[in-house]
């Protein structure tokens, strides 16, 4: 086994184990929602925390380590990603807006305006949002599921807020269709609407 890089002094790899350990299930639920497959999630763990701690001494001590680590995790997730793997284009913001506004007023129309107080939806959106297709799914877990700000996704995917701000609403749109789509499956009660009395 290779001795630890010359900055690793007993102080420091105390340093990791107080600030970086803790966060390892986190690391590994986003590994996870990353890759889909407990396997290769159980390897990007691995390997991001080899690079932490290759990388120590890059580390500002008692600043955001959870951030940190995200950000190496989504740089080895990337680096194992085939290279034909499907993109998808960002720029339609117009489209998306439309669709957005579609898919409110299909839950209007077929009954779902309180949905989420009458069901249990957890499960469908967990599912959703596993389904959504990269780079969406990473912006809505980072900031919807961990609970990081918009600079902190920035921050860890490397791309401007206002991409992240792109992704999230249409990933957030794609939740919210798979979601209806499952009340519809599932055959939830329609809202009951009055009747307008004739005059």
């Amino acid at each position: 086994m290779n001795p630890p890089p010359a900055e690793h002094t007993p102080g420091a790899d105390a340093a990791f184990e107080r600030e970086a350990l803790p966060w390892l299930d986190d690391v590994y639920r986003f590994a996870l929602s990353l890759t889909r497959d407990a396997s290769d999630a159980d390897d990007v763990v691995q390997e991001t925390y080899l690079r932490a701690y290759r990388s120590w001494h890059t580390y500002t001590p008692d600043s955001d380590c959870r951030r940190w680590l995200f950000t190496i995790c989504r740089n080895v997730f990337l680096r194992s990603l085939e290279r034909e793997r499907p993109t998808v284009d960002l720029d339609d913001v117009e489209r998306d807006v439309i669709g957005a506004a579609q898919v409110y007023v299909t839950a209007l129309d077929e009954g779902y305006t309180n949905l989420f107080s009458r069901v249990d939806v957890v499960p469908a959106i967990e599912r959703a949002v596993q389904a959504l297709p990269e780079p969406f799914r990473s912006a809505v877990v980072i900031v919807d599921i961990e609970d990081q700000s918009y600079e902190a996704a920035a921050e860890i995917l490397g791309v401007p807020i206002g991409t992240i701000r792109s992704r999230l609403f249409r990933g957030r749109r794609m939740v919210q269709e798979r979601v209806l789509a499952h009340a519809r499956d599932a055959g939830f009660a329609r809202d009951e609407r009055p009747t307008q009395e004739p005059t």
